[in-house]
């Protein structure tokens, strides 16, 4: 009986197999090189047999330890500090996108920001991107629709932040970050390209509303000093062009790249804006409602190329901008905010590490970097930066000058790296006086499947 069983089953296995009439016995056909035995390669999926439509997956992390001064009256949960110790993820991001067609690309990204030990649990994880695009044509221009940061303004107004150079951005250039928008994407339609060495985008974007933006607090949301208005607000225009005289950087995604890391030479100029209608508004001195026009206007300048070889490379950032939120408009920003309260109510800061990041005026923001040589320390290389924003915003009586220096350990390129920075931001009171500065230690480590 097993031996029938077993003749049954060679049986069918040959019976399988295909037939070569050129050979003495039967034998498996080889299967083809093609991308079918390729179908994961350079972390993408691919969708045809030329590679040409994909889908790929990333991932990234962002931790923090630091070690801060406080602003003065900071307060945790009630109890006073003026200085502490805290760790938190930054950033943690994943993204989904792909060329499903020649003409139609997709793009997704979801993660959570500023999750530290006073942050709500459970809660931080939200869809950052979810927008389609069609290619009407190529290179010239693509057309699309939903959450997106294709935005105007800057360059680092839409940042890829796997490979900035710092430990942070240039945040003052996402104009609007989560008080009318989600995290800088907006709801929008863009319309982005190349014409020669031109790169372009431009987008109408629908403002989300204000009372829904973290302490939204109705009562205090008008007075004699511009804050945004609470009225359905009007459509939103954004674009920023930018011409690349050297090599071409990539536009399939909205963000820009901080650092190559010396493998390309790049230099841009680039130029845009924001613009919404009654964006704003405050009160009269007679307590009448008065609306006004949010512009913002900004030039940059980009260059990031090998220098010296074996490695060696240099990044250079300048940028200028003016914003207009209207009368003496100041909005305070502290990343990762290891606080959530202050006693001092003469303080125009707040608590914890808050600045005047943002206000009526004009910045300056410099950004500079060397890589040193590949294989400085075994494997590993180190790249060290500096950078500076300075602003003359309406609502101060002093200039604002943050600043941030600090060096990256790269133990893989942007896939892991150690970053060890140093902080410095000012201190203000409510009659817009410079009193103090404060500062802090922040250590990074990122890890970047890309």
């Amino acid at each position: 009986m097993k031996n029938i069983k077993y003749a049954l089953a060679f049986g069918l296995i040959a019976a399988m197999m295909p037939y070569n009439a050129n050979a003495q016995t039967q034998a498996v056909t080889p299967v083809p090189q093609t991308t079918s035995q390729n179908f994961f390669k350079d972390r993408k999926f691919y969708l045809n047999e030329d590679g040409s439509n994909f889908v790929k997956f990333t991932f990234m992390t962002q931790a923090w330890l630091r070690s801060a001064d406080y602003n003065p009256g900071t307060t945790i949960n009630g109890v006073a500090k003026n200085s502490g110790t805290d760790m938190g993820i930054r950033r943690y991001r994943v993204q989904m996108y792909g060329q499903l067609t020649d003409k139609v690309f997709a793009y997704s990204q979801f993660g959570e920001n500023n999750f530290n030990n006073i942050a709500d649990r459970k809660m931080g994880f939200f869809v950052h991107d979810a927008y389609g695009e069609y290619a009407v044509d190529k290179t010239r221009l693509s057309l699309g629709m939903g959450l997106s940061g294709w935005n105007g303004l800057s360059r680092y107004g839409s940042s890829s932040v796997g490979n900035i150079m710092g430990i942070d951005l240039p945040l003052y250039q996402e104009a609007t970050n989560d008080v009318t928008d989600q995290f800088g994407r907006k709801l929008s339609i863009f319309a982005k390209g190349k014409l020669g060495k031109l790169d372009y985008r431009v987008a109408m974007a629908q403002p989300m509303a204000i009372q829904k933006s973290a302490g939204y607090n109705p009562a205090a949301n008008i007075s004699h000093v511009s804050s945004f208005s609470a009225d359905p607000p009007k459509m939103q225009y954004n674009a920023y062009l930018q011409y690349q005289f050297k090599d071409q950087e990539s536009n399939m995604t909205p963000y820009n790249t901080g650092t190559y890391l010396g493998t390309k030479t790049v230099f841009n100029i680039g130029a845009g804006g924001v613009y919404q209608k009654d964006a704003m508004w405050r009160l009269d001195d007679a307590g009448n409602t008065i609306y006004s026009d949010m512009l913002h206007l900004a030039a940059d300048v980009y260059y990031d190329a090998p220098m010296g070889g074996n490695g060696r490379a240099i990044s250079l950032y300048g940028n200028i901008t003016h914003f207009d939120y209207g009368k003496n408009y100041i909005r305070n920003s502290g990343p990762m905010n290891p606080a959530n309260g202050s006693n001092d109510p003469s303080v125009l800061n707040g608590g914890g590490n808050a600045f005047p990041m943002f206000g009526t005026g004009t910045v300056g923001y410099v950004q500079a970097g060397y890589k040193f040589k590949d294989n400085l320390i075994g494997t590993t290389t180190l790249m060290p930066y500096a950078s500076v924003q300075y602003a003359d915003y309406e609502r101060l009586n002093d200039p604002m000058v943050y600043f941030d220096a600090g060096v990256n350990w790269l133990l893989a390129g942007q896939v892991s790296k150690l970053t060890l920075s140093y902080q410095n931001h000012p201190v203000y009171n409510t009659d817009g006086d410079h009193t103090g500065s404060k500062g802090a230690v922040v250590a990074q480590y990122q890890v970047f499947f890309n």
